[in-house]
């Protein structure tokens, strides 16, 4: 019988939310090395490594795969919820539905909860690759109340579905809730509100859903560094700095004669190389109207007249068909929601002619 005692040193699958505005972009930028799939748009005025904004669910799991295979340490989703509406989305035109509500009472979100253990599934593969995983998300207030008490009172929550939230805070190994603290004081005998400081929650309270497995403290400053040593990655990095153990070696065979390699603390100190923004779709290219496809249709190499062949093959429209012509529905449900089907008709097609 193989068993395995102790810890075990792996990357970290994290969830930080709270309200808008607080910092969290800012803080998921200060991990190990992190690369952004930033499906809103917030890091734009950050100097941080991003692919571009996904415009599909689709491109959304083409980029997970391609972070998978990087050299980045750290896969930051900013937000989730935003994910979780381009997810929607996706499932409502392989459907043929307008709205998730389209599917009858409850239905609809439970494909939701589907795809997301299908999402979850792959985070997993990128953590087991090395990868620490942060998933950004914002918090929403509702309405809770205890079944076997009087009265309700207001809590902080994922802003997800509430079918698929559960999944995301069971997957991750700490989930930390982020607010502005605020005191309350007497002032000539009325309450007024002072303070404001940025503050996390990393343990359960009737207010609001943490966790953590590292026995943190309960409440800590908003900042990486409160967190840092639960990164075995970077914690042997600063206590390799600390002790002065910045080994250099010959940086390869054949390489000129001094020529070093950096060590792990001078590689994480090394300036990131800023990437160029990508020039978005033309007004007048015919897949103007759904910048879904033209982003898979450019990053596949495909040309238009793939596109019309396979299309004709299965009977939807005549080859000699336009794209432009394409309904716009067509193009959602059934070309972006299927592309990895239309890709390998593709394939086929190049191979045998």
């Amino acid at each position: 019988m193989k068993v395995i005692k102790g810890k075990l040193e792996r990357a970290q699958r994290v969830v930080a939310y709270g309200p808008e505005g607080i910092g969290k972009s800012t803080f998921a930028a200060a991990f190990p090395n992190p690369v952004f799939i930033d499906t809103e748009g917030s890091t734009a005025q950050m100097d941080v490594v991003r692919t571009p904004k996904p415009s599909s669910w689709t491109a959304f799991k083409q980029q997970l795969a391609e972070v998978k295979d990087s050299d980045f340490k750290t896969l930051v989703i900013d937000t989730v919820d935003w994910a979780e509406s381009m997810m929607i989305a996706d499932i409502c035109a392989q459907a043929n539905k307008k709205s998730i509500e389209d599917f009858g009472y409850g239905k609809g979100y439970v494909y939701v909860a589907e795809e997301a253990g299908r999402f979850l599934d792959t985070l997993n593969e990128i953590r087991d690759a090395g990868k620490n995983v942060v998933l950004v998300a914002h918090a929403q207030m509702r309405k809770f109340e205890q079944p076997d008490e009087m009265g309700a009172y207001d809590r902080w929550e994922l802003k997800l579905s509430r079918k698929s939230a559960p999944l995301y805070k069971e997957w991750a190994d700490m989930v930390l809730f982020a607010n502005y603290k605020t005191i309350v004081v007497d002032v000539d005998g009325k309450k007024k509100a002072q303070g404001g400081s940025r503050v996390m929650y990393t343990a359960h309270h009737p207010c609001w859903d943490a966790k953590n497995r590292h026995n943190l403290e309960a409440e800590l400053p908003f900042e990486f560094k409160a967190v840092a040593q639960c990164f075995p990655v970077i914690g042997k990095e600063v206590e390799a700095k600390k002790r002065g153990r910045q080994e250099c070696r010959p940086y390869r065979k054949g390489a000129k004669e001094g020529a070093t390699r950096m060590s792990p603390v001078q590689e994480a100190e090394k300036p990131v190389e800023k990437v160029e923004p990508v020039t978005r779709i033309a007004k007048e290219d015919p897949l103007a109207f759904c910048p879904a496809l033209y982003e898979l249709v450019e990053k596949a190499g495909v040309t238009y007249e793939e596109i019309q062949t396979v299309v004709a093959m299965k009977g939807y429209y005549p080859e000699n068909t336009p794209v432009e012509n394409y309904e716009e529905r067509f193009v959602n449900g059934v070309l972006v929601a299927a592309w990895p089907q239309v890709m390998a008709m593709i394939e086929k097609n190049r191979k045998a002619g």
